[in-house]
């Protein structure tokens, strides 16, 4: 193919080549030559032209194929424009000659067209540089056409279209001749001739004036005759010819001089439409010449008339565009309902034209309204349709008033409106529907009556007209949710009060169904009471259906109706009433076969009706429930259902024979009843009615075969049995196009209506399949057989194998029994039943049965294979596969296709050859593992051959189609066929005429097939893969240049597919270029093959897609394709536009995955584009308002003024492209707005830091930043937000969250401190107003909440004034919420109200969790007034301020927070604590609507949590009113409401129980959502938790919960664990960290707190005691000296400690302390009594200071027991009497402490035991002086006891304890003879005494006096010793030493003292 490419023809190596390689090559040259010539310089060119000029027109003798001559004359044309046109005469001359010659042979066709074809190019490209040749050419032409067969009348007409494109005006001498012979052209056989003849007639009217003048009606006419028998193609062209030309008529002005001005008459607008008119009402007989036939009122127009007509409408109004529409609507809109009035009875004489009249006016209605009028004006029309509505109603108003109720009901005029009123209110229900909340103004304006003309229509005496009311109010319902409730509440309110109305009673029925299907379209719902009153009522109507025979059947009706519609609510709604609904279903039917022939013998016709008519509605309800409450189909459920449907299959045997009795009205009721059973039993588990299967299956067979089925409904019975591949190639009608709407009913026959809701009014509660268009059931006769059909494979299939066959052998015998029509009708019904019966079976994987059943199947599908009626064949092809696939038995499956090959090589007909092919590719489709060599080899060969049947293009098509499902199943085994198989391709492409478009589109789905089989493979270098790529891209080519549009979306297919395998080899250009000239083409699946090419281009190469674009559109000068578009806009604005215009759901879908790839590629670096793109679409409503931002720095003198100050309006200067998008484009463009800035935050920081960004862009200014585009940002967030439609509403609110949350801390340079986002402030708040009017739906209000808190939390606004603004709305949020869920409005269900209470507590969460940190972040001491306004400047007061405003509501928060958090609780819990959980839900939630509550939580619970943590970790746990602040509320209160008061009057909680059950709530919540974190858990919930636990640990209560229950801690902490494994993210990771320090922190702090606690003291204190006593009793032995061993003083000082702990007085351990204290206390007493005698002797001193130790350190309970305090005294007693003089000395200092002890329990009884022991020994000084220190120390300690004693005593005792003192003290002095000569233990004795005394005396100087008076030998001992003392101080003998330490050496003194 390389040797191709070169300015001439490589003729050497075209020669070497074979004729099939020769065509490629020419081919390819011709493309080369075509992009070279473009590209030479025109020097080079005229050297060579005169050779090339030899080899193009040498080709033309060559035979070239239509694609070859095509591009040979397209190059001619082009070397002449470029080169010299001196020789383009001989050329023109030369092909006229071609033409002329008289040779007629097959061969030479070729030539005359070639040259045909080039004439025409030639005169298209150099026009009047031709000078007056053309006429001679055009006659030459004209003469050519008589005696041309269809290609050449084709080839000609398209021709002739150019050659007057490039002539022009000039062409005038030549009009009336060409115009001559496209007329007859127009109706030729050939469909194709026909386009080319429309598209030539397109291009004279553009000069002749007289086809849009004089000959306009002739012009019509010629039209309407082109319509009859057309096909699509067709319609579509001349529809536009004609559409144009009437647009012409009315808008041209005249040329010419005056007097020929005058003499062309002006056509009236009046005129055009009534033209137009009476094509749709008459057809082609003429414009005001109406035949015979006509006259009589017999004849009836065509249907493809009428949709051509229909078509031709829709050009015509189009053409004038929507700005003409507008201005003309009323009276367009008058004309259109007038096709469908009474004053024109042909179009609605029957039921079935007036439904496909009706359906034609609703096409022309929607495409032009819908498509051309933007917004505003559909407002308008909305408003002229209703006024329509209110005249005809006037009508029946003034016919319904007559009192007599025969004449009223069979009116004509009645009659004469209902298809007028049906037309308007469907296309009333449409606009709204697509109008959205937009057209909420409209319902307001009380001046239109809108839904007041809706619902006085609902008693229109029509059903059809009842019907579409109730239809329009279902559209109106979900567009506008907030109405739903109240027109549900009207319609039963009139339902209620207009019982005793039929049409009141169906009109509202209908209506309330409808509004009950609504509810599932809005996720708001409705209350959920309404449930019970829809049932109530249906009930009633039941009930009450047996009082009034005249409203029996409404009644039954409605009543079934309403249960049926009030199902599709939902398990939730439905669980309440389903024991009414079993109840009612049980009684519906009789209970006994032997009650059913009680009926039958009893009732009459009209009983018969009604009855049916009941037992039909109750099937309809339970198919319904079993439909659309699938969850509540428990077991028990089921066996309750089950009861009544052997009576239901009984009754349906007795159909027949009731028919019989009562005659035709039971007709339709008995079919009406057949097909709800058949639905419901499809829908249920064929086990449960096996009982009945076989008289199922005889019902099923009979209807099949019913003698009375005159219709043949195969195209819509045999659809969903074909394989959806093969449908490509049956009738264009089965593909989707655009026009699908009107089309069908030319696919259904003329016998067939089109589907309409009266067909089934019970398909008013369903969701159609087609969006937004009224359910289109079929009638009755037609859905029973489809339903029929479908049941007959599954009951057939479960039915016992012998009982198959004769069922079998009847519908096969019924085939042969009948004839003609008829016979095809039956043959029909039994093959689609008997294919659903192998679908089913191959499906569920079964078995088919004996052999002889697989006998009667053969045979079956054989004669169907060989039916005429083509989708018959495509049936019987699939069933032959699946007939195969059922018995998986390769033998059995060879035989077949050896039947079809026996077939094929035997058959000339095109039915079997086209059956058997199609069978062939259908076996390999199912059983590609059939495919051995030799078989595979086989098929090939025989479709091949097939192939290139150029006689039969059908044959072609089928073949080829087969030969594409082989490719596809072979796989891998294909490779070794691609070559030849590829060259077949390629040599077809070129050869096949343009007219057998079917042939090309198989042939594209073969070529298709072979790349995928390439696959990968095609990015290979060899040879034979180079060929082959480039036979792949030369056959791509070929197909971008066929005119049929299928074929060049299979082409754009195959370059996508090229494109995925070898993306380097496909020419990107040169593919975008074919992509946007059909970017907005008239075929959708040309428009679907575009985008889905698109969206794969842009997933790699976005950028290079969008350049390749915007240069194509440049070069080229097209104004009316996408060109100019992009030109303006670029790809992506174009793309847009097209979003804007199109309805398809999956084009859209397409759409909008282009524009995010290339986003997501592209807007960084084309920012200004993407934000220009998305403003101007936001901005392009009519009345666009611009926001001026307020700049608060120049306005700080003044008042700000209010928000709504910020706006101004103001018109865009410039116009753009976008004239006022749909809501949904603009939800869109705002949804691309976010998406850009999350673009932005993975790019550069410059987008968030305008003093970075404007430095960028100083050093370049082709640098682009977001930040410099924020008013832009503001702007277009603060248009969404205030928009009327609530979609765009949530849109724009979320935008304003990611410019808040984005922008927040951008600092602004020119003024520090103050961040960029300060100046929008005013704008924010006018955004957030309009959210929270109380007519706010509650998403919209949720969404502003959650804005607000962005705001206020963002820390932007440090002005507490300013931030009042936005906080002000959440107090007026939180005010409405506080009466919990019942105050909310009622227009939703209770789960709306939930979102929204729960949304404003998560706002106030968010605000107060931030306003926490700022005051703990913010800590700093206060500061004096002078600097406050710096500090507030600064935002560090705000802080502080921002808690306070929040803390003024605090207290009504904490308990709401606490509530919602308890709710969340409960509806956590697991399902098997359902039945403990509130009957009456929660405090904001109900039981019934606790499922969709959960959701709502779900989102908000985990900032609740942490608001609530805080505001506990605030009060410190210990707060002694827990709702202390806080204001009542009126909200009820819950079952378990955490001691917040109780409805039932238990008594109240104590603090700490209250705190505990805080405690709980929220780490339960939180251990609960850590433990098993869902995979949709957000880092906001994970974090918020996280957050609460620190807040929580953070005071020491909580802390101390934790600490001591280890298990809880040890939980906590294996949970943490989890979470730091399973979440990488860091700041998760760091945050679980911080709750392990918390915890181990608390473990710390309880064990810390055991160790100084009482209880844990009492454990381990007697092992103390034991080791303290048992170390005293070991060590405690005399050793030498009296001195105590160390470790003895180590334990006496351990016991002092012990004994004297805190421990032993506190409260708990107290009484154990005691217990044990007194056990150690006997311990050491019972040390005295030695266990062996080997024992030590033990230290008296060393026991006796332990035993003083725990009198004076422990309490008084534990010594003054008495047998404890006898044995202590003893002691002492005991140890006085030792001789040892350590140990009295030691006795006497213990006894001392003990005797000053304070209390007197414990020191009285000792003092009471001993002192006259010590008394004693005191007095015995006399008698035995101290003979040592030791004796005299022994003395002194003594003295001081009594001393002690002295002063313990009471008062009156005292005086008698000194008089005893006193005389031991004087006996120890010594007079003056006695001192000089005493020892000096005497002398120190005396110096003590005497020292004594002078103390003593002057004390008691009474006692003294009296005592000395009263014993003269006292006195006189007393006088001689003061005297020798005072001569001892003279001679100074130095004693003092002694006294001031007596005992100083000696050894028993302790180091420490333990007392």
């Amino acid at each position: 193919m390389e040797l191709a490419h070169s300015l001439l023809l490589n003729e050497e190596a075209y020669n070497q080549l074979g004729e099939v390689q020769k065509a490629e090559f020419i081919f390819e040259w011709l493309r080369y030559l075509e992009k070279l010539l473009l590209a030479t310089s025109r020097n080079d060119v005229r050297e060579k032209q005169k050779t090339l000029v030899e080899q193009l027109l040498s080709l033309l003798n060559n035979s070239p194929g239509p694609p070859t001559r095509k591009l040979l004359a397209k190059n001619l044309a082009i070397l002449y424009s470029i080169g010299d046109t001196f020789s383009v005469y001989e050329a023109i001359d030369k092909c006229n000659d071609l033409i002329r010659s008289k040779d007629d042979s097959p061969s030479y066709l070729p030539t005359k067209l070639a040259a045909v074809v080039c004439l025409g190019s030639l005169y298209k490209k150099l026009g009047r540089i031709l000078g007056n040749t053309f006429t001679d050419t055009v006659g030459n032409i004209l003469k050519a056409v008589k005696s041309a067969e269809s290609q050449g009348r084709y080839e000609i007409m398209l021709s002739l279209q150019n050659i007057l494109n490039g002539l022009g005006a000039a062409a005038a001498p030549c009009h009336r001749d060409v115009y001559k012979a496209a007329r007859s052209c127009l109706t030729d056989r050939s469909m194709a001739v026909r386009c080319a003849a429309a598209k030539c007639l397109l291009e004279l009217q553009n000069e002749a004036i007289f086809m849009w003048s004089t000959d306009l009606d002739s012009v019509a006419t010629l039209c309407f005759k082109s319509f009859e028998g057309s096909n699509y193609d067709v319609r579509i062209s001349v529809s536009k010819l004609l559409g144009t030309i009437l647009a012409k008529a009315i808008t041209s002005k005249h040329p010419g001089t005056a007097a020929s001005r005058q003499s062309i008459r002006r056509v009236s607008l009046e005129e055009v439409l009534e033209l137009l008119g009476t094509g749709f009402l008459r057809g082609s007989s003429g414009f005001l010449r109406a035949s015979g036939d006509m006259l009589k009122g017999t004849s009836s127009v065509s249907r493809d008339v009428r949709v051509g007509v229909t078509q031709a409408y829709v050009v015509f109004v189009s053409t004038l565009g929507g700005a003409w529409l507008e201005k003309n609507f009323a009276a367009f809109l008058s004309h259109i309902l007038s096709l469908v009035s009474q004053s024109h009875p042909k179009a609605t004489q029957t039921q079935i034209d007036a439904i496909c009249c009706r359906r034609c006016v609703s096409f022309i209605l929607r495409t032009t309204i819908g498509g051309l009028l933007g917004e505003k004006a559909q407002l308008a029309v909305v408003k002229d349709i209703c006024q329509a509505i209110w005249k005809l109603k006037k009508v029946m108003d003034a016919v319904m008033s007559d009192g007599n109720l025969e004449t009223r009901v069979g009116s004509t005029d009645v009659a004469a409106s209902q298809h007028m009123l049906v037309c308007a209110l469907q296309e009333l229900g449409n606009l709204i529907h697509n109008l959205g909340t937009t057209a909420a103004p409209l319902l307001q304006d009380s001046s239109t009556g809108l839904l007041d003309s809706i619902l006085s229509v609902t008693l229109h005496p029509s059903i059809s007209v009842r019907l579409a009311a109730a239809w329009c109010l279902h559209c109106i319902a979900v567009a506008l949710p907030s109405y739903l409730t109240p027109l549900l509440d009207r319609c039963l309110e009139r339902l209620t009060g207009h019982k005793s109305s039929p049409e009141a009673v169906t009109g509202f029925s209908f209506a309330v169904a409808a509004l009950l299907g609504a509810v599932k379209h809005c996720p708001l719902g409705i209350p959920h009471g309404k449930g019970k009153i829809i049932m109530t009522l249906a009930e009633d109507l039941l009930c009450s259906a047996a009082q009034n025979s005249r409203l029996s059947a409404q009644r039954t009706q409605a009543g079934w109706l309403l249960i049926a519609a009030l199902m599709t609510l939902g398990p939730a709604v439905v669980s309440h009433h389903l024991a009414r609904v079993l109840l009612l279903w049980k009684c519906v039917f009789p209970a006994s076969p032997k009650d059913l022939e009680t009926e039958k013998s009893r009732g009459d016709s009209f009983t018969w009706q009604v009855t049916l008519e009941g037992r039909a509605g109750a099937l309809c309800a339970i198919k319904s429930f079993v439909s659309h409450c699938g969850d509540l189909l428990t077991e028990e459920v089921i066996q309750r259902l089950l009861p009544p449907l052997p009576c239901a299959v009984d009754l349906l045997t007795q159909l027949s024979s009731i028919l019989k009795m009562y005659g035709s009205p039971l007709k339709t009721p008995s079919v009406v009843y057949r097909q709800r059973l058949y639905e419901l039993l499809i829908l249920l588990p064929p086990e449960t009615y096996e009982g009945n299967l076989c008289a199922i299956l005889k019902e099923l067979a009979a209807d099949l075969t019913a003698p009375d089925i005159q219709v043949s409904a195969s195209t819509f019975l045999l659809p969903p049995l074909c394989h959806q591949d093969d449908l490509l190639i049956l009738s264009p009608l089965l593909q989707e196009t655009d026009h699908r709407f009107i089309e069908e009913q030319l696919l259904l026959g003329n016998g067939v209506a089109c589907g309409s809701l009266e067909y089934d009014p019970y398909l008013i509660y369903e969701k159609d399949v087609e969006g937004d268009s009224v359910p289109k059931p079929l009638p009755p006769a037609l859905s029973v057989i489809s339903s029929a059909a479908k049941l007959f494979g599954v009951v057939c299939a479960h039915v016992g194998e012998t009982q198959r066959l004769p069922i079998l052998e009847q519908l096969l015998d019924s085939i042969k029994h009948t004839k003609g029509a008829r016979q095809q009708v039956v043959q029909l019904h039994v093959v689609s039943s008997v294919s659903s019966f192998l679908k089913y079976v191959a499906l569920s994987k079964g078995c088919l049965g004996p052999e002889e059943l697989k006998r009667f199947a053969l045979t079956l599908v054989t004669g169907a294979l060989e039916s005429t009626n083509p989708l018959l064949r495509c049936a019987a092809a699939e069933a032959w596969a699946r007939l195969a696939q059922v018995l998986d038995d390769g033998a059995f499956t060879a035989g077949l296709a050896q039947v079809s090959f026996d077939k094929l090589k035997s058959a000339r007909d095109v039915v079997t050859r086209t059956g058997h092919s199609l069978a062939l590719g259908s076996l390999h489709r199912y059983l590609g593992g059939i495919s051995s060599s030799q078989h595979l080899n086989s098929c090939i060969g025989i479709l091949y051959t097939l192939a290139q049947d150029s006689t039969s293009p059908d044959v072609q098509t089928w073949a080829l189609h087969s030969l594409s499902l082989i490719i596809d199943s072979a796989g891998p085994l294909y490779y070794v066929h691609v070559e030849p198989t590829l060259s077949l391709i390629i040599m077809l492409l070129l050869n096949v005429p343009p007219t057998h478009a079917e042939v090309h589109q198989s042939l594209g789905r073969c070529l298709n097939a072979l790349i995928t089989t390439l696959g990968p493979e095609l990015q290979g270098n060899s040879t034979s893969i180079s060929t082959l790529r480039a036979s792949c891209l030369l056959g791509c080519a070929v197909m971008q240049d066929n005119p049929d549009c299928l074929v060049q979306a299979q082409a754009i297919s195959c370059l996508q597919q090229l494109h995925m395998f070898a993306p380097r080899h496909v020419n990107l250009s040169s593919l975008v270029s074919c992509l946007c000239v059909n970017l907005y083409s008239p075929y959708l699946l040309l428009r679907r093959a575009v985008l889905a090419c698109l969206r794969q281009l842009v997933q790699r190469e976005a950028a290079e897609v969008s350049e390749h674009a915007v240069m194509l559109a440049k070069d080229s000068r097209e104004e009316l394709t996408p060109d100019a578009d992009i030109r303006e806009v670029g790809l992506e604005g174009a793309l847009l536009i097209l979003l804007d215009k199109e309805t398809d759901e999956r084009l859209c879908h397409d759409i909008k995955e282009t524009l995010n790839y290339m986003l997501t590629s592209m807007a960084v670096e084309k920012l200004s584009l993407w934000l220009k793109l998305c403003k101007d679409v936001l901005a392009a409503s009519a009345d666009c308002t611009a926001i001026t931002c307020v700049d608060t720095m120049q306005e700080e003198e003044g008042d700000k003024g209010d928000d709504a100050s910020v706006l101004t309006t103001r018109h865009d200067e410039k116009s753009h492209p976008f004239t006022n998008p749909r809501w949904a484009t603009r939800v869109f463009a705002a949804e691309c707005v976010c998406r850009i800035i999350n673009q932005c935050e993975n790019a550069t920081s410059a987008h968030f830091d305008i003093a970075l960004a404007q430095e960028m862009k100083k050093k370049d200014s082709r640098n682009d930043f977001l930040v410099l585009h924020l008013a832009d940002l503001i702007r277009m967030a603060f248009m969404a937000a205030t928009d009327h439609s609530d979609q765009l509403r949530l849109s724009g609110l979320e935008m304003l969250l990611v410019v808040i949350r984005r922008f927040a801390t951008v600092p602004e340079p020119e003024f520090p401190g103050h961040v960029i986002l300060e100046q929008y402030q005013a704008n924010v708040g006018a955004a957030l107003r309009p959210a929270f009017t109380s007519e706010t739906p509650p998403d919209v209000t949720a969404k502003a909440c959650q804005v607000c808190s962005a705001w206020i939390a963002s820390g932007v606004v440090s002005d507490l004034n300013d931030l009042r603004r936005v906080h002000q709305l959440l107090v007026s949020s939180l005010t409405k919420i506080q009466a919990g869920k019942e105050a909310l409005s009622h227009l939703y269900n209770e789960s709306a109200s939930t979102m929204e209470i729960l949304a404003v507590l998560k706002a106030w969460a968010e605000v107060y969790i931030i306003a926490v940190q700022r005051h703990k972040n913010h800590r700093q001491p206060l500061k004096t007034t002078s600097c406050l306004e710096d500090s507030i400047r600064n935002g560090s007061c705000s802080s502080d301020g921002l808690l306070d405003l929040v803390y003024a509501d605090l207290g009504t928060l904490s308990r709401l927070w606490l509530a919602a958090l308890q709710d969340f609780a409960l509806l956590t819990l697991p399902s098997e604590f359902a039945s403990q959980l509130p009957a009456e839900g929660g405090a904001f939630y109900t039981a019934e609507t606790s499922e969709n509550a959960k959701l709502q939580y779900y989102n908000s619970w985990a900032l609740i949590l942490h608001a609530t943590a805080l505001w506990l970790t605030s009060t410190g746990f210990v707060v002694a009113d827990p709702d202390e602040g806080a204001s009542d509320l009126s909200r009820p209160v819950t079952p378990t409401s955490m001691c917040q008061g109780s409805s039932s009057g238990a008594t109240i909680k104590s603090p700490e129980d209250v705190y505990t059950d805080r405690f709980h709530l929220i780490l339960g919540i939180s251990v609960e959502f850590l433990c098993s974190l869902r995979s949709d858990a957000t880092m906001e919930s994970i974090t918020a938790c996280l957050h609460a636990l620190q807040a929580l640990l953070d005071v020491p209560w909580p802390r101390s919960k934790i600490g001591s229950d280890q298990d809880l801690g040890i939980e906590l902490l294996n949970v943490l664990h989890r979470v730091i494994l399973t979440r990488e993210s860091p700041s998760i990771q760091l945050a679980s960290l911080e709750v392990v320090r918390q915890i181990i922190c608390a473990a710390q702090e309880h064990v810390k707190e055991k160790r100084r606690s009482a209880e844990g003291s009492i454990s381990i204190l007697p092992t103390i005691l034991y080791l303290t006593i048992g170390v005293l009793r070991e060590t405690a032995v005399k050793l030498p000296g009296g001195q105590l061993s160390s470790t003895v003083a180590a334990s006496l000082q351990a016991l002092k400690g012990i004994l004297s702990s805190p421990m032993a007085r506190a409260e708990k351990s107290h009484t154990a302390w005691t217990d044990l204290l007194r056990s150690a206390l006997t311990t050491v007493l019972d040390c005295w009594d030695p266990v062996d005698e080997t024992h030590q002797e033990l230290d008296e001193v060393s026991l006796l200071t332990a035993i003083t130790v725990f009198i004076l350190s422990t309490s008084p309970e534990v010594t003054t027991i008495p047998c404890l305090q006898k044995r202590c005294i003893d002691k002492f007693k005991a140890t006085l009497e030792i001789k040892d003089p350590m140990v009295q000395i030691k006795t006497y200092q213990l006894l001392h402490s003990i005797f000053q002890y304070p209390n007197p329990a414990v020191s009285y009884p000792y003092i009471y035991s001993l002192a006259s022991c010590i008394m004693e020994k005191l007095q015995e000084i006399d008698k035995r002086k101290p003979e040592n220190t030791a004796e005299l120390q022994i003395f002194q300690e003594g003295i001081k006891v009594l001393e002690t004693l002295v002063t313990v005593a009471e008062e009156h005792h005292r005086s008698q304890l000194v008089a005893c003192l006193l005389p031991i003290l004087i006996s120890f002095l010594l007079d003056e003879n006695a001192l000089g000569s005493a020892t000096s233990i005497m002398r120190n004795l005396h110096d003590f005494a005497l020292q004594n005394l002078m103390q003593i005396g002057p004390q008691y100087s009474s006692v003294f006096k009296s005592l000395v008076a009263s014993s003269p030998a006292l006195k006189a001992r007393l006088e001689a010793a003061i005297k020798g003392n005072q001569e001892s101080v003279k001679v100074k003998i130095p004693t003092s030493k002694y006294t001031k330490n007596p005992g100083k050496n000696s050894s028993i003194q302790l180091k420490t003292s333990f007392l």
